[in-house]
């Protein structure tokens, strides 16, 4: 059975159907910002899709998975009461409602209307930041992944407010009358998304679930290292959006040398981590061994273009060329490793956990299928190196045979995890079974909406 970590009170996080919603909402999004990245590279991209395309993957899969993930992380492993379930599901619908429409309004070129689905956007994200950001406050001494998080949040905060100004100015150029470069604007924007509210919430994560699942712990030049990232990354991040926003090259330079020192030393704690484990290979260290080596690579191929000009918009993510390396390789094997633990494990702790000691019951591992697993993680891994390498090489036609290949790999991942939920928690997403959990244990304890002013 894959580790459930001694000292988890699994009863603090929220009914099931909240994560494994977000969850389910994010492989929807997956898929289609796959899709209509594929429909681009096959040369019938409309309006903005590729605007489109990178809204839909990581607004709308990775930041609505990091939203599920972290509203049931947070209470479970701070040991905390979530702030609100109510507020949790609220935000869901906005930010799903939100990131469908920009996508399409994107797509359809109706830039006018961005502004009605930014603010949608907007008040879902601030929902959540708000109710997490309550729950974090409850917290007394924060450890590493506490203060990740509280980092995110906040830039999560500014990332927000930034877009809708700029889909404002779509509709009303606005920043050309307060003097602000809408370049600089969008550049500090997608940095903070990027480096301030994701990767900051993956290292953050990692150093919790890279550890655990690893059955190892930080020592010696594991501590050393961690400093230094902590030192270094959340300060570079400031400079380099920061810079980039006003166009000081110098201040952006001294960020991304930041960024880049505080990125190689975590990945050495995680290279680390999997090489001194003696578990059973799972599919969620698989992936995490491939984010071992994508970050350094990335990092290694990334430090010439942003040392040459840290405010080109052409480096944003990285070299030119290296942006599905950080985003696919780093963040999306990220994620695709943890929800092949927690989703499986959100439906065994709802269907068998009671029935242990009293009838047979699966294993969490037996939940999902394993050649699915296999196939899924070779499909994406050889995919996105395609990918990488024809955008390296300027070879088109193999960033679309890429983009096929990755695209039929998340594919089927969705469809081993989606199968995990219909075959053996279906109840776990019905809004009925929902409200009867938050009845049941509104009889048992105070509502925390009600325990707060």
């Amino acid at each position: 059975m894959s580790a459930i970590p001694g000292g988890i009170d699994a009863e603090r996080g929220p009914p099931m159907a909240i994560p494994l919603g977000h969850f389910v909402v994010g492989f929807g999004f997956l898929l289609a910002g796959s899709a209509l990245g594929v429909a681009e590279a096959a040369g019938f991209g409309q309006g903005l899709s590729v605007a489109a395309h990178v809204h839909l993957l990581l607004v709308g899969w990775v930041c609505v998975t990091i939203m599920g993930a972290m509203t049931q992380f947070v209470p479970v492993w701070s040991g905390v009461e979530l702030r609100s379930r109510r507020l949790a599901a609220v935000q869901l619908g906005l930010v799903a409602v939100g990131v469908a429409g920009f996508a399409a309004l994107l797509v359809a070129g109706e830039l006018g209307w961005l502004p009605v689905a930014g603010a949608a956007m907007l008040a879902g994200f601030w929902v959540f930041a708000y109710n997490v950001g309550r729950t974090l406050s409850g917290v007394e001494g924060w450890d590493v992944t506490e203060r990740h998080f509280a980092l995110a949040l906040g830039s999560l905060v500014a990332v927000t407010a930034l877009g809708f100004v700029l889909a404002v100015d779509f509709a009303r150029p606005v920043l050309a009358d307060a003097g602000l470069s809408r370049t600089g604007i969008v550049e500090a924007h997608a940095t903070l998304a990027v480096f301030g509210i994701v990767l900051t919430t993956v290292v953050g994560a990692l150093y919790q679930l890279g550890t655990m699942f690893t059955q190892t712990e930080l020592r010696g030049t594991d501590i050393l290292l961690r400093r230094v990232e902590e030192w270094t990354y959340p300060a570079g991040v400031l400079a380099l959006a920061g810079g980039r926003g006003i166009d000081s090259e110098p201040i952006a330079l001294a960020g991304a040398a930041f960024v880049l020192v505080g990125l190689l030393a975590f990945a050495a704690v995680l290279a680390r981590k999997l090489r001194e484990t003696r578990v059973e290979r799972t599919p969620m260290l698989s992936r995490y061994a491939v984010v071992a080596g994508a970050l350094p690579a990335w990092a290694l191929a990334s430090a010439p273009a942003w040392l040459a000009d840290p405010t080109d918009p052409a480096a944003t993510v990285g070299a030119p060329g290296a942006g599905h390396l950080l985003l696919g390789g780093v963040v999306g094997f990220v994620l695709l490793g943890t929800l092949y633990h927690v989703v499986p494990f959100i439906v065994w702790v709802q269907r068998y956990s009671d029935r242990v000691g009293l009838e047979p019951v699966p294993m969490i591992d037996d939940l999902y299928d394993d050649r699915l697993a296999v196939a899924d993680f070779w499909l994406a891994l050889g995919g996105l190196s395609v990918v990488v390498g024809g955008e390296l090489a300027g070879v088109d036609p193999a960033v679309l045979v890429g983009g096929i290949a990755a695209t039929i790999g998340f594919a089927v991942f969705a469809a081993n995890l989606v199968g995990v939920v219909v075959r053996h928690g279906p109840e776990s997403l019905r809004i009925g079974r929902l409200a009867a959990e938050e009845a049941t244990r509104s009889d048992a304890d105070p509502d925390p909406d009600e325990r707060y002013p």
